[in-house]
């Protein structure tokens, strides 16, 4: 009995939840009973305010800043700043090719190694820059749908300062297919790269890209300013005539316009060159512009028709076909480098001889230098004499 009495007194009893929740109830309406409702059912400005004596009263300090990224508030500014992210305008796309969605499994993509490409939703294939983008077009599609290329182009409308067709040609009969495209890009202002493999069209798009910030400049080609130079540009276009040939005629005749008027009996005492250079130097300097179109005769157009009426004055018939055979007789005078040259320069008189000063001007101060240079050497000439 007084193990039973034992154990019976050390029986727990365990409140349910209704008398857990009626308690607590209590105990808020005591200690806030303003607040006794909006304990239970706590919104966020019942809250505040019901511990906003906390915050007023001394023992009160406010919580250290949190460093994770993930406690971080989310401002208004980088709510707006995330879609600007995924814009064509960005700065991670901006240095890469934005390819539309359109063009995703074409192999060309597989050949863009240099450059940097990403997907976008953009009107135009490929985007190269703020104001050039690039149309792609197979010949074979273009024979089976001939009028894609229109259409694409209809939608750019004038957005792109810089709008080329790239056209890989995929046929082996391009004769009529290229000239229609040929004629659809220039009729609505659009530049034609033809490329004959993916390789090539996707150079195209990346040296475009790699040259959008470039000046032009970079692609023009660069000559030195002496006139050896200029001499050799000038006289190594002729067919045979080499940089050593330049320095013989330099050296020999002093000038290109020497040169032109030498003979070819003097050009071919020149060491080094031979019959066929000096005939072709000969050629290129007093050959005409227009080539000679061979003369048609002029018969006089008479038959037994046209014969003279008895009352008709004979003398104008004769007039006329004396005219018709002094016109076929003028020739027109021929033109060739030297005479345009001569001529060129007596239409600019001044400037020929305002060079002239500047480089007489050069010799005198040369000339000047070189006295002022040695003057020890003139004091001893002058002694010895």
């Amino acid at each position: 009995m007084e193990d039973g009495e034992k154990k019976k007194s050390f029986v727990i009893q365990i409140p349910s939840y209704e008398e857990v929740m009626e308690s607590s109830q209590s105990k808020t309406t005591s200690l806030f009973p303003s607040s006794s409702s909006s304990l239970v059912n706590p919104t966020p400005s019942s809250f505040s305010q019901a511990f906003k004596f906390v915050k007023e009263s001394e023992f009160y300090s406010p919580p250290p800043p949190t460093s994770h990224p993930s406690s971080r508030p989310v401002n208004s500014s980088d709510v707006t700043a995330s879609p600007s992210s995924s814009a064509p305008s960005s700065s991670t796309n901006r240095n890469a090719i934005l390819v539309s969605n359109r063009q995703k499994g074409n192999p060309l993509l597989k050949h863009i190694r240099n450059v940097r490409w990403a997907f976008a939703d953009i009107v135009c294939d490929y985007l190269l820059g703020p104001n050039t983008c690039a149309l792609y077009l197979s010949l074979r599609y273009h024979l089976l749908h001939p009028d894609y290329l229109y259409f694409r182009i209809r939608e750019l409308q004038k957005n792109f300062r810089l709008r080329i067709v790239l056209c890989h040609v995929d046929v082996e009969d391009v004769v009529k297919p290229l000239l229609e495209v040929t004629r659809t890009s220039l009729l609505h202002d659009c530049t034609l790269l033809c490329g004959w493999s993916l390789e090539e069209c996707g150079r195209y798009l990346e040296t475009v890209k790699v040259y959008e910030n470039k000046p032009a400049d970079l692609i023009q080609g660069q000559m030195d300013g002496d006139y050896l130079s200029r001499l050799n540009h000038a006289l190594t276009a002729i067919r045979h005539v080499n940089k050593t040939d330049v320095v013989t005629l330099g050296s020999t005749f002093g000038s290109l316009s020497h040169v032109m008027d030498a003979s070819m009996e003097d050009l071919a005492r020149c060491p080094g060159i031979g019959e066929r250079k000096v005939k072709r130097l000969y050629d290129a300097f007093h050959e005409p512009f227009k080539r000679e179109v061979p003369k048609r005769q002029c018969i006089p157009e008479t038959s037994v028709a046209n014969e003279p009426h008895p009352g008709s004055s004979s003398g104008k018939e004769d007039e006329k076909e004396i005219g018709d055979a002094s016109n076929c007789e003028k020739k027109e005078p021929e033109v060739t480098v030297k005479s345009a040259l001569s001529a060129a320069f007596a239409k600019y008189p001044h400037k020929v001889a305002r060079m002239k000063n500047k480089s007489q001007e050069k010799e005198d101060g040369k000339s000047s230098a070189n006295e002022e240079a040695n003057p020890g050497d003139m004091n001893d000439d002058s002694k010895e004499g």
